[in-house]
């Protein structure tokens, strides 16, 4: 009897206190960069703004929301340097004179300060960014393997193109998995 009575309890203020929490400490965006960093892009990449679920079709939306639940589709954590440092791959629309462009960056903060590479650009398109585990990859053409030891970024434009990204511990290496 003594135990229902504590469940019952503990039931009871997980309901009416639990809501409470979570309206005092609101839940970050999904889409928010980190504060110290949005400085560092807007110096990089001036008037380039991060892709957001808005920013999608209605199509694409669903696909990428099916697949990544609420993710934000220009913005991911990984660890893609195998060092635990904060790492992150963006993609910042941009645009440049009429056209549009899509940037496909990786962000990586040592030591407090924030370090920022270009590893792609794509003309007038949405692409989404998400991670894949390490593991070995094949290119759509058959000719090329990546056998990744840390996780790997892809960059895609839903039914058109995807192109995986890897750390070889030199270099990034980039290979197509759809054209």
């Amino acid at each position: 009897m003594r135990l229902k009575s504590i469940a019952i309890f503990l039931i009871a203020f997980y309901l009416l206190e639990f809501p409470k929490m979570s309206a005092a400490t609101p839940l970050r965006e999904t889409c928010d960069l980190p504060h110290n960093l949005q400085g560092k892009i807007a110096t990089e990449y001036p008037g380039a703004r991060l892709l957001t679920l808005s920013d999608l079709d209605e199509r694409d939306k669903k696909l990428f929301e099916s697949d990544h639940a609420d993710s934000c589709p220009g913005l991911v954590y990984v660890d893609f340097y195998g060092d635990g440092k904060p790492t992150l791959a963006l993609v910042l629309i941009s645009k440049l004179e009429a056209k549009e462009k899509a940037l496909l960056v990786v962000a990586r903060e040592v030591g407090g300060n924030w370090s920022v590479a270009l590893l792609d650009t794509v003309d007038e398109s949405e692409p989404v960014v998400w991670v894949q585990d390490a593991g070995e990859y094949r290119d759509v053409y058959g000719k090329k393997k990546i056998r990744a030891t840390r996780p790997v970024i892809v960059f895609c434009g839903y039914d058109s193109w995807a192109v995986l990204y890897a750390w070889t511990g030199k270099v990034v290496a980039k290979i197509w998995l759809a054209d």
